[in-house]
């Protein structure tokens, strides 16, 4: 019979990748949240973010994502691809997940449409169980050296099938959506048992919405001046959470701040500031944690950077076309 610390320790780590990083900045991201958003961009956007959280602890938590994705006007349709990768104590849990995704226009007129997206893709996890250190392993005198007497798990790399879909409602006055992610609950665990113990990865619910306060309108030389009120919750398993707050653009520069809640505590206050010239837009933002590890999680710093091809002369025509995407500014 294996170790009973082996079958807690399972158990742990089934529990605590129950939960998907998310991007504080989501909005350079947001084929994460929703594969509605496919081909909701005017023009191709390649997307790229690091994430680099609680900087106080020792490689607490790395996350990098990069994404593309473009409209099909003929098809009504937008596609998308996603590389998303996570690492947890310096190397010791590493996830890479690659993914398609497709999303349906429907226009129910001209200020109003739905999309309908999904994803489908691959998920592998490592778990380097050479960096794991047990408590037979700890000498009080000589330190850490021993040799553990724990059981290697039958498995140390996975690789899972994973399906999403999700929901997104448009008009130039407001957006609105809602997707479930790992709709099969593909099984996470690392030991064989566990197939029977486990009931698979959580499902992940998100409801996002906001609406586009035009403060100064543009021209050919200037960008306009808009405010973004928005929300973001997302719950999955145990964990739950709600962003709320605003993203702010002025001409090449803007800025946001939102407030995040578990429901059990307050999280933290994320603070946002980039600009962008020409196709290229960069932003950098610090979540400032407010909860009970506020003085020793050191925050979390973000950097994210888009391209949007939006230089051709017949994407900028369609631009002078679209309506019903204003709202989504804050996305582009």
């Amino acid at each position: 019979m294996k170790p009973i610390l082996t079958a807690v320790f399972s158990l742990f780590w089934a529990w605590a990748c129950a939960q998907d990083p998310i991007f504080s900045q989501f909005y350079a991201m947001p084929l994460q949240i929703n594969p509605g958003f496919a081909g909701s961009s005017f023009a191709p956007r390649i997307g790229m973010a690091y994430r680099n959280q609680w900087t106080g602890f020792n490689s607490a938590y790395r996350t990098y994502a990069v994404s593309y994705e473009q409209k099909l006007d003929r098809l009504n349709s937008g596609i998308g691809f996603n590389i998303e990768g996570d690492n947890a104590g310096a190397g010791i849990l590493k996830s890479t997940r690659l993914s398609a995704v497709y999303a349906y226009q429907l226009n129910l007129s001209d200020q109003l449409a739905i999309k309908l997206g999904v994803e489908a893709g691959a998920w592998q996890t490592n778990l380097d169980w050479e960096k794991l250190t047990f408590p037979d392993q700890i000498d009080p005198i000589g330190g850490i050296g021993n040799n553990t007497g724990e059981t290697r798990p039958d498995l140390t790399n996975r690789t899972r099938f994973d399906i999403s879909a999700g929901m997104l409602v448009l008009s130039e006055k407001f957006y609105f959506g809602g997707a479930l992610k790992h709709l099969n609950t593909p099984n996470e665990g690392f030991l064989l048992i566990n197939n029977n113990v486990t009931t698979g990865l959580p499902l992940r619910y998100t409801l996002h919405g906001g609406t586009e306060i035009i403060v100064k309108k543009g021209n050919k030389r200037q960008a306009p001046s808009f405010i973004s009120p928005n929300f973001l919750f997302v719950s999955q398993g145990p964990y739950r959470q709600l962003n709320i707050g605003a993203y702010a653009g002025m001409d090449v520069v803007f800025a946001g701040a939102w407030f995040r809640h578990t429901f059990r505590n307050a999280d933290a206050l994320i603070l946002l500031a980039g600009f962008r010239k020409d196709m290229f837009k960069i932003g950098l933002s610090y979540d400032l944690t407010v909860s009970g590890l506020a003085g020793r999680s050191g925050g979390t710093y973000e950097l994210s950077f888009g391209i949007l091809f939006d230089k051709n002369e017949s994407i900028r025509k369609k631009k002078s076309r679209v309506d019903i995407n204003n709202c989504l500014r804050m996305f582009q």
